[in-house]
């Protein structure tokens, strides 16, 4: 009876993901990227407290996937300095990932997760108007 319930719901969230990506631009993209991240790292907290190792595993995979995607996507000709930080920073996480899944570390998968709400939180606080790409502003 709950099993059904639960797939519905499931539906619903991948409806509600889908709609918003649609409707997002570059800027929220991003955001939904890195929250999309963090979420996976929080499952992989919960799957590792839980001692389900296979769903951590492909939890943490999954978190690396976006991260190694933020992380390729970043423009270090524009961004300079700024790039590269925030380069080093998602290579930095990857590894306390790595670490966090051979090891069943939770300190390293809370860590990571800090990381990521740090680096979530500085993007979201972005004024509107400094959003644009650079060529979009004629730059």
């Amino acid at each position: 009876m709950y099993g059904a319930n639960r797939h519905y719901a499931e539906q619903y969230r991948k409806v509600g993901v889908s709609t918003r990506v649609t409707d997002a631009d570059p800027h929220q993209l991003v955001a939904l990227l890195l929250e999309g991240a963090s979420e996976r790292i929080r499952r992989a907290e919960a799957c590792l407290a839980g001692g389900d190792q296979a769903l951590k595993g492909k939890a943490i995979g999954e978190a690396c996937a976006i991260i190694g995607h933020l992380n390729g996507s970043l423009d270090h000709e524009a961004g300079g300095e700024i790039a590269g930080n925030l380069s080093a920073l998602y290579d930095y996480v990857l590894h306390r990932l790595t670490e966090g899944n051979l090891n069943n570390d939770p300190a390293a998968l809370q860590e990571s997760l800090s990381l990521m709400g740090e680096i979530e939180s500085a993007w979201k606080a972005i004024p509107v108007d400094q959003r644009a790409l650079p060529s979009a502003r004629g730059s």
